[in-house]
């Protein structure tokens, strides 16, 4: 898709992050925007600066774990807008802590939120992508659905299933007008680790707030550069869109070392002082 000017997208996570830059930078060039968020007051306020833009927008308090209010916004969003050009399956959460020791009920509901809402909204969307005579459906996994980390295991799960669910159904829409790409980011600055589930290991990992300042310290790309990065790969029909040069570089050696990656993954830890690093 060459061009945003009179396209509809439909953007959720939308409420911050990079989903509220996506939203940004979309109606900068004239992208009119379905938004989509749990946090309603967060959504209202990405609404109203992008309305300035003089663009159309709607916006939604839906959860994406729910399928029946994923359904309804879908159709909701067609009606209003009279066609849905990009879904933006952005929306995510993480946790913390050793696998041994997760609860199945965060588990349960990071992969709700993470691999499911993914799900939730290529079902409900592709009826009304596929009426449009060129769409795009962009899902957000990360640089954690191509290498695992100790202290992420839960994350790791869902972003592996959301490339592979993203991967084929690429492969099952390519002889339509239906275009697919996997957006898999590397260390951006959103709200992930602030609002995460977050259980240290043991007594030496780092705290809640220590976690956090490691993060910023780490992250190479705030939310607005990895929606630029995004939308220029959504220009170029890109499969797989790598956000950031450490993405880049995990993916490089996960490629030339399949089976040895994880120590270099301790060894990057361990130069940054943490035994566990966060995406």
């Amino acid at each position: 898709m060459r061009a945003f000017t009179g396209k509809v997208a439909a953007i959720t996570g939308a409420g911050s992050g990079m989903g509220a830059a996506l939203a940004r930078a979309l109606a900068a060039q004239g992208c009119h925007l379905a938004l989509a968020d749990r946090n309603a007051e967060a959504l209202a306020e990405v609404q109203a600066a992008v309305s300035a833009q003089r663009v159309k927008v709607t916006a939604d308090a839906i959860d994406v774990s729910d399928p029946e209010a994923v359904n309804a916004w879908a159709a909701q969003t067609q009606r209003a807008h009279g066609a849905v050009h990009l879904l933006f399956n952005n929306a995510g959460v993480s946790v913390t802590g050793a696998a041994a020791a997760m609860k199945m009920a965060d588990f349960e509901w990071l992969m709700n939120i993470n691999f499911w809402g993914v799900v939730h909204g290529c079902r409900a969307f592709l009826p009304y992508l596929s009426a449009a005579p060129h769409a795009h459906i962009i899902n957000t996994a990360s640089i954690f659905g191509v290498v695992a980390v100790p202290s992420q295991s839960a994350y790791n799960a869902s972003k592996f299933a959301v490339r592979g669910y993203t991967e084929s159904l690429e492969q099952e829409l390519r002889d339509t007008q239906v275009r697919v790409s996997c957006v898999l980011p590397g260390g951006v600055k959103t709200n992930i680790v602030r609002s995460s589930r977050y259980y240290p290991s043991d007594n030496a990992a780092p705290t809640r707030d220590e976690a956090i300042v490691r993060f910023e310290a780490m992250a190479g790309l705030t939310s607005d550069q990895a929606a630029d990065i995004i939308l220029a790969g959504v220009r170029r029909d890109k499969r797989r869109i790598l956000v950031g040069n450490d993405a880049r570089l995990l993916d490089w050696v996960a490629r030339a070392l399949p089976t040895r990656y994880p120590e270099v993954i301790r060894w990057l830890s361990e130069r940054n002082g943490s035994r566990e690093p966060l995406s």
